[in-house]
């Protein structure tokens, strides 16, 4: 069973101040990257892996979808998507994306925005999210990117001359890393690009669009935090078709 980070007070009090999750997909800064690797979403049947608050879930209804699915493991997330939503196209399920099942070829789109690095088993993810596709479905995604969270031990370092760089160890070193982030003990699953582009290729998809995300200059006028993000990539986006 994946661990169920969110769902303790802490951590979900700490999420919910973030501005992804105070403003949705406006306050996430790779949304415009993600969103024109999407397919034309009137009519499609849309799952979301990793719902949290609905978001997507919502503005894919609001474009024409036919019907969408939010899956979350934490039931936290998902009082506070039903909460949000008032459309009978949308429904919500509780799911651990370690052991999913789907029926076959029973959606047009599958969706995920950062969730996938808490699966470790990514083969199996893959394989059953390829089962539910209809020929021709696809599959958006957005993971940490591998370069951001190889390390054991990661963040800024400062180097002699002042400046500041982000370390890269243990790339090739798959698997397990604990981490803190709005609380102790975060687990996540590192594996490299290679590996993620190899497994999904072995679970029968085409690789359409890779992207490594980094702020726009505009992004960065508009919030100079982001300036940061030039120096090392945060998040891997993939669109990927059966």
């Amino acid at each position: 069973m994946a661990q169920n980070i969110y769902d303790e007070p802490g951590f979900f009090g700490g999420y919910s101040r973030l501005e992804r999750s105070v403003h949705g997909l406006a306050g996430a800064a790779e949304w415009p990257v993600l969103r024109s690797m999407l397919p034309a979403i009137a009519g499609l049947r849309v799952i979301d892996l990793g719902c949290g608050y609905g978001w997507f879930c919502r503005w894919a209804a609001e474009n024409g979808a036919s019907t969408v699915l939010g899956l979350d493991i934490s039931e936290k997330m998902l009082d506070r998507a039903r909460a949000a939503t008032d459309d009978d196209a949308i429904s919500y399920r509780r799911a651990n994306l370690d052991e999913l099942t789907l029926p076959p070829e029973a959606f047009d789109l599958a969706y995920s925005s950062l969730a996938f690095h808490y699966v470790e088993d990514a083969e199996r993810l893959y394989r059953t999210i390829h089962h539910a596709l209809v020929p021709g479905g696809r599959l958006v995604f957005s993971t940490e990117h591998p370069i951001f969270m190889a390390s054991s031990h990661s963040g800024w370092m400062t180097k002699t001359d002042g400046s500041r760089t982000w370390p890269v160890d243990g790339y090739s070193v798959e698997g397990r890393r604990v981490i803190d982030w709005l609380g102790a003990g975060v687990v996540k699953y590192h594996r490299t690009v290679a590996t993620t582009v190899n497994l999904l290729i072995r679970a029968g998809f085409r690789i359409l669009r890779l992207e490594e995300f980094c702020p726009t200059a505009e992004q960065i006028e508009a919030n100079p935090a982001l300036a940061e993000e030039v120096d090392r990539p945060m998040f891997l986006m993939i669109a990927a078709e059966k």
